[in-house]
């Protein structure tokens, strides 16, 4: 809407989610012909299409018309739909040979249902000639009798929804963002460093008390870096980084140059303001998700202009949650260029002096008297004139996701077994991968012989740690190993490697695009808002009257818990009572890394719209389970991106000794659980083992045996998406398709 005026596609777009879509450059314009009442604004949105600028009174007419199950496509100053008419009896119709025929159909079977190709006056499809030649040896076209006319219509084929590019496309940023920095090189290598990287020791002596509450002037020193504000409170529309200026950022002035220069205008970064508050010290502040003022945990920035030798301070003063990792001696993760070139040294954890503490700078998301934290950490760069990133854990963007997956659709052995499809676009019109690993079955009954194992990651974008066990585990699922191509020839394995894209695009941390938590919505789904989630219950749902789903997981990282855990659900049925224990317990003795007495079975109300839940009580899956991966490591040493992709084979080799069809393993491990849970539930009440032994598991509550999963600080959804409401919001910043779909859902 503008001054008044609505803009109305006069062609047919895809209102939502927001994609443009490209006309040809041989096409003619579709729309010379087409009367219109006011200026024709050509490609200026990105639901593709031409619009033209009509008065409410007229749009408002258009309603009933749409209402009735017509689009509102070309319009006609009279207000009915045009109709693209066939050609005048009178127009010829050009013969084609057999294979310009076979040609031409092969062309338009993506653009052109069954239904409506090429016809006649008559209704029939038109008839084609083949070849033949004349005395002289020249090709004469003889026209073939028709075909048979008994043509049954059909939708056009989505080809959006399974035809996946065969190059990396370029991510799409929302619109306010008002630029991108000049192409950095995020190609980073993910070489594990041939060494132990160890948790930092403080040393004795060290209070942190003393550092609370320390006074911090926001206003102090020199702005160095700072992103401009976003223009709209709330998401509208995206557009592709191709339309985004690449222009350098303006900076404040700088006194000398030895002053860092910070960047953070490229994917997975957020960065939002620096200041210079010391010669070689600087204070940081992270930008919140995007439309939210909370969420600041994870961090990832570019730092250039370096010195080596002096002892740079980095200060980031507006995190959120009350414990860290940091103070149990996680470190930093560090990046040079300089090392990756010259050295083929990746991420590696650096920094001493290294501390988490509360602040004096009031949290703006909340009332009361609750305060934000701080990370303070010191650092030498080893170069002069460096380009390196600083990162709270491994990067893994968007483009690396694309990157991976062309590797395996260009591998002749691995595209055999591996589909990939598009599951859905996102909110913001990022393609949301779906994976379907199994071995071709010869026979549909063999087919659907086999069980379903569901895993998806990455629905917390800042939790970076779990698309390295999905790595991990796709690496290993579609490799040349037996046990890969067992599990692929008993299981049908769907899997959605990264379910916010948007919110990974744009370096959010636990957010999407509609600013909220897309794992406390599974259940009641907004199809309009949280389309990843709708879809993967949707396919999940419609696989369930296909065939049994032995197992869903899905991958994630934790800030509070050292090593590798699970969260699942407590089967309180006499048949299935301890069984959900099962398969974590295997995991724990397969692997190290993996810590069995964190993991938590308890369903607490506040986490009943997450994934696993939702799984476990709707969809009836028994092995519903969320694994956590912590951001730190294990037995004082961190994990590296090795540790984190091994924790994939992990699973597979645990799934293997689950589904085994000699049951022994499965019954060893069921036995010792009930005797652990017995002795635990005994002491609980004060008695001995064996006054208890013929009491039934199922009479037994185990609640109370198990302290709470939490760990997030958006445990409880935050409400309906915030997304432009026709009430609620100016009509002159909502998006004009977003606010043409309230007004068709709602005329009132």
């Amino acid at each position: 809407m503008l001054n008044g005026f609505f803009f109305i596609p006069l062609k047919r777009s895809s209102c939502f989610p927001y994609r443009e879509q490209q006309q040809p450059a041989h096409a003619p314009d579709q729309d010379q012909h087409v009367p219109s009442r006011g200026p024709v604004r050509r490609n200026s949105y990105p639901c593709g299409g031409d619009y033209r600028v009509v008065g409410v009174t007229e749009f408002r007419d258009k309603l009933h018309t749409s209402r009735q199950g017509l689009r509102v496509r070309h319009m006609s100053p009279g207000g009915t739909p045009l109709r693209v008419l066939p050609p005048p009896p009178s127009a010829p119709k050009p013969l084609i040979s057999s294979a310009a025929a076979h040609t031409h159909h092969s062309a338009a079977a993506g653009s052109q249902s069954a239904g409506d190709g090429n016809k006649n006056q008559s209704g029939n499809p038109p008839a084609t000639a083949t070849p033949s030649t004349n005395g002289a040896g020249q090709e004469q076209s003889k026209p073939l009798p028709p075909k048979n006319t008994n043509v049954v219509p059909k939708l056009k084929e989505p080809r959006s929804l399974y035809c996946v590019p065969r190059d990396i496309v370029p991510p799409r940023w929302p619109v306010g963002i008002e630029g991108v920095c000049p192409d950095p090189n995020l190609s980073h290598k993910h070489t594990s460093p041939p060494f132990v990287e160890e948790f930092y020791k403080r040393p004795s002596g060290a209070n942190l008390r003393l550092l609370e509450k320390v006074d911090t002037d926001k206003d102090e020193g020199n702005v160095v870096y700072q992103l401009p504000p976003m223009r709209f409170p709330f998401y509208t529309r995206s557009r592709p980084a191709a339309t985004l200026e690449t222009i350098p950022l303006p900076l404040a002035h700088y006194p000398n140059d030895e002053v860092l220069r910070f960047e953070s205008r490229f994917e997975s970064a957020n960065l939002f303001r620096a200041r210079r508050v010391g010669p070689y010290e600087y204070e940081l502040e992270l930008r919140w998700d995007y439309f939210t003022m909370k969420h600041t945990q994870w961090f990832y920035f570019m730092a250039s202009n370096t010195r080596a030798g002096p002892t740079y301070k980095f200060t980031i003063i507006n995190l959120l949650k009350s414990g860290s990792l940091y103070n149990e001696g996680m470190k930093p993760l560090f990046y040079s260029e300089r090392n990756a070139k010259n050295k083929n040294i990746g991420w590696v954890r650096t920094g001493h002096n290294i501390h988490y503490y509360k602040n004096n700078i009031r949290r703006k998301d909340c009332k009361g008297e609750r305060y934000q934290y701080s990370l303070t950490w010191q650092f030498q760069f080893p170069h002069t004139g460096d380009v390196c990133y600083f990162a709270h854990c491994y990067p893994y963007t968007y483009t690396d996701l694309q990157a991976d997956l062309l590797e395996i659709a260009k591998d002749p052995v691995k595209s055999q077994y591996v589909k990939q499809r598009i599951l859905c676009h996102s909110l913001g019109g990022n393609m949301v991968h779906l994976l379907t690993v199994t071995t071709p079955s010869s026979h549909l009954t063999e087919a659907k012989q086999k069980r379903a194992v569901v895993v998806t990651s990455r629905v917390h974008p800042g939790e970076t740690n779990s698309s390295y066990m999905m790595r991990g585990f796709i690496n290993f699922i579609t490799g040349p190993s037996p046990d890969a191509k067992v599990l692929r020839d008993n299981f049908v394995f769907k899997i959605v490697p990264m379910l916010n894209p948007d919110g990974v695009i744009v370096g959010n941390y636990r957010s999407s695009l509609a600013a909220r938590d897309l794992n406390r919505n599974y259940k009641n789904p907004i199809k309009d808002a949280y389309p990843t989630i709708w879809s993967v219950k949707a396919m999940i749902r419609r696989m369930l009257t296909e065939r049994e789903v032995v197992l869903y997981c899905d991958l994630h990282g934790h800030s509070r818990k050292m090593n590798v855990f699970m969260y699942g659900c407590e089967n309180k049925e006499a048949a299935f009572r301890l069984h959900e224990r099962v398969f974590p317990n295997m995991m724990g003795r397969n692997t190290s890394k993996f810590k069995y007495s964190s993991c938590r079975f308890k369903v607490q109300k506040k986490k009943e719209g997450t994934g696993r839940i939702v799984m476990w009580q709707q969809m009836g899956i028994l092995n519903s389970f969320t694994m956590e991966a912590t951001f730190a490591g294990y037995n004082n040493v961190h994990f590296s991106s090795k540790d984190l992709e091994d924790m994939g084979y992990h699973f597979c080799d645990t799934l293997l000794d689950y589904c085994d069809p000699d049951t022994t393993k499965v019954d060893h491990v069921l036995s010792n659980l009930t005797r652990i849970v017995k002795a635990q539930y005994a002491a609980k009440l004060g008695k001995n083992i064996d006054d208890i032994k013929d009491l039934p598991l199922e009479d037994m509550d185990f609640s109370d045996l198990e302290s709470s999963d939490g760990g997030s600080d958006s445990s409880v959804s935050d409400g309906p998406p915030k997304l432009p409401m026709l009430r609620k919001v100016p009509l002159s910043v909502c998006s004009e398709a977003t606010l043409y779909l309230k007004i068709l859902s709602n005329p009132t």
